[in-house]
């Protein structure tokens, strides 16, 4: 049975905020809103979006699964078994309009984050989450739902007596950030970094840091904007956010600096939120930020970085840095953005780092980077398997083959490589680092699998398009079988 404590919206409220038509009875209201009848819970209002497929055509199904009504559209035909509908002239708009009734909903001492930037949004926002849950009631995106259905879809399902909000945004063109963050209307915003990522649709770094510099178009008066300090569009991006009413720029550096260079005259007057010290041990991280030392649950420069992100974050919105830093001991990198895990392989025992879930150059270096930090006396091989990098257009070449510097700079013995691009930074390396190419991921499966041996480290990385991912559980799925036989 529903309880009134559990339910996220009444359906006179959802009815209003969504300008939509009551088709039925309805009942108390709903726990959770769904666009994907897959992971439909039973008390969600299913929501028909029109993307790839017509969610029109899973009304039936969503009502199998225990949604308590469906947002159509208004010529949608009642079917047998239909129950509640909420008839809207486009459902997508309907939703934007409940997202924006939640943001306004809000108590004026709740604290609302927006996080974008070329890398590192999701697990900078996944270090938020954990921190601003140690303060009180958190609500954030879920996976990487940033784009225009998945930022009202994430305001959608906020509960009112939400304390702290973090939500993701990205994009792949300009203007494709301006409607979210005015829609999420933030008190900080963050750009984590910009890099050479989605140039097919840009043409240049600077063209994708005023995309990203959309982001404080949003921004409540007086709010802050969180920026790396060492990135060279830092000049850029905040004169953007100094731009807007009020705005207070905070800037963060991740690389670390010694007693002698904290007053460097460059950084004098800047504010910023600076790390000062990082070591890794046994896959965590050491940190002192910010007078603050606290224990991060990942490992790497660029986890580091985004830790030191976190820090400013809490410092612009007032936060107990005391009480929330703890969490980071906790965090674990997200599954595809750096996890790790032991796998039975190889006649023994190896590392896997799954970095699979996207790739551009600098996150590609950065996962390269990280493995300088792995323990030759556990992991006496440091392997790398690289999947393309999309949406690089003109420069794919050069930025594929760029990366020759990043594998010598992080001892990779070994180097596994799929598609055609990468296959030109394959071609570069000495013989004895090739360990295999193919033009697909699912091609290296097996000779990847067979050079495998007791104690290697092996980090998969690639863009999605190149599905590396397949990797990741082609060995998961060995292990598993080895375990078991």
């Amino acid at each position: 049975m529903t309880r009134m404590a559990d339910l996220i919206w009444t359906f006179d409220a959802l009815a209003e905020a969504a300008g939509a038509t009551v088709d039925g009875t309805p009942g108390a209201g709903v726990t959770g809103v769904s666009i994907d009848t897959r992971t439909l819970a039973p008390g969600d209002l299913f929501v028909a979006l029109q993307d790839v497929r017509d969610g029109h055509d899973f009304v039936e199904a969503a009502f199998d699964k225990g949604a308590v009504a469906a947002l159509v559209r208004t010529d949608y035909a009642r079917k047998p078994g239909d129950g509640v509908l909420l008839r809207a002239g486009d459902p997508l708009a309907a939703l934007e309009a409940i997202g924006r009734a939640a943001r306004a909903r809000l108590s004026p001492d709740a604290r609302v984050i927006a996080v974008t930037g070329s890398a590192g949004k999701t697990t900078t926002k996944e270090m938020l989450r954990a921190c601003c849950a140690r303060l009180g009631p958190t609500h954030a995106s879920e996976k990487s739902y940033n784009n225009h259905w998945g930022v009202p879809l994430t305001l959608a399902k906020m509960p009112a007596g939400t304390r702290f909000a973090i939500f993701e945004i990205g994009m792949n063109h300009a203007g494709e950030i301006t409607p979210l963050t005015k829609m999420v209307a933030p008190h900080v915003a963050v750009v984590t970094t910009v890099v050479s990522a989605h140039l097919e649709h840009f043409g240049t770094e600077e063209a994708i840091a005023d995309a990203k510099a959309e982001i404080f178009l949003g921004l409540k008066p007086g709010g802050a904007a969180i920026m790396d300090f060492d990135n060279r569009h830092y000049a850029r991006l905040s004169a953007a956010a100094r731009a807007q009413d009020g705005v207070k720029v905070t800037p963060f550096s991740g690389r670390p600096v010694g007693d002698d260079q904290v007053m460097n005259p460059a950084r004098t007057g800047h504010g910023i939120v600076q790390l000062r010290h990082a070591h890794e041990v046994d896959g965590q991280s050491l940190v002192t930020a910010h007078g603050q030392s606290y224990v991060l649950g990942a490992a790497g420069a660029h986890m580091v970085a985004n830790s030191v992100a976190v820090v400013a974050v809490l410092k612009a919105i007032g936060a107990d840095l005391g009480r929330a830093l703890p969490a980071l001991a906790e965090f674990g990198a997200p599954e595809g953005r750096g996890s790790r895990s032991r796998l039975a392989i190889g006649g023994g025992e190896i590392l896997l780092i799954n970095e699979s879930y996207n790739a551009n150059p600098a996150s590609m270096r950065a996962a390269l980077d990280a493995m300088r930090g792995i323990d030759r006396t556990a992991h006496p091989r440091r392997i790398a398997v690289l999947g393309e990098m999309l949406e690089l257009g003109a420069e794919a070449a050069r930025l594929h083959t760029g990366l020759n510097d990043a594998i010598d700079a992080a001892g990779i013995d070994l180097v596994f490589a799929t598609g055609p691009n990468m296959k030109r930074l394959f071609d570069l390396l000495p013989e004895g680092k090739q360990g295999g190419w193919s033009e697909t991921a699912a091609g290296l499966e097996e000779v990847l699998a067979g050079a495998l041996r007791q104690g290697d480290a092996v980090m998969i990385k690639g863009s999605n398009g190149s599905r590396t991912w397949q990797l990741v559980a082609a060995l998961k799925k060995r292990a598993a079988e080895a375990t078991t036989a």
